[in-house]
């Protein structure tokens, strides 16, 4: 839990979080290490799309230099950390598919979540692995999506890392760059804050539709009023 509280606390940005990761995991390889999995695990597990990914990405950027870090070494960790979970992601789900959601009241295994996903895979096809990157719980449930769709997986595996590259370095060099101004520096939380509301809004805005689609379709379906019944 300590792990968890530090790595939360890395992602808001602050120095000396990043400063005790060090420390308790032993050293700085150690850190790449953490890091990748984070990462690896945000992406490619279906019971960990809590874990930070844009925020720690953009904090990555804006604190690393400062705490010794090899950015250029631990981005492209990174980028393979994104590739591989995206990869494992698909084959659990082509694998298992839908029989992982059987529990409707499940905080993280439910099918209200892959609803979701699959919603917006639908609507933006196989882009979805390339959007989904910077949208939030989409990003961890859409490579399991596209497994059960039986998606094929050279054309998934194209997306997967133009994804990859594309958010990682996008969330590291904004961080690296919009951290050196002083606004940001002094109201780092909040502009995480901002981070993850505006990647949230695809997914709330898609949800939103979904729901409209839907009373739509419940309305065309009502059976119109007996026109005798209207002039009793």
């Amino acid at each position: 839990m300590e792990l968890l509280k530090q790595l939360f606390a890395m992602a808001k940005g602050q120095t000396e979080a990043w400063q005790k990761m060090i420390q308790m995991v032993g050293g700085m390889p150690t850190l790449y290490v953490v890091l990748f999995l984070v990462i690896f695990a945000e992406t490619g597990l279906v019971v960990t799309p809590f874990l930070p990914g844009d925020s720690l990405l953009f904090a990555l950027g804006a604190l690393g230099p400062k705490v010794g870090v090899n950015m250029p070494l631990i981005t492209i960790m990174l980028i393979a950390a994104a590739v591989l979970g995206d990869a494992a992601n698909y084959w659990i789900g082509a694998k298992l598919g839908p029989a992982v959601f059987k529990k409707e009241d499940s905080w993280l295994l439910n099918k209200k979540h892959l609803a979701q996903a699959h919603e917006f895979y639908e609507k933006y096809g196989g882009k979805t692995i390339i959007i989904a990157r910077f949208v939030p719980i989409v990003r961890t449930f859409a490579p399991f999506v596209a497994g059960i769709g039986k998606m094929s997986y050279a054309k998934f595996f194209v997306y997967n890392i133009i994804g990859a590259v594309a958010w990682v370095l996008a969330c590291v060099v904004s961080g690296f760059y919009f951290g050196k101004i002083p606004f940001v520096q002094k109201h780092f939380e909040l502009v995480v804050v901002m981070i993850v509301v505006i990647s949230m809004l695809p997914m709330v805005v898609e949800i939103i539709r979904a729901r409209g689609r839907r009373v739509a379709r419940e309305i065309e379906v009502i059976p119109a009023a007996d026109p005798v019944q209207k002039h009793v």
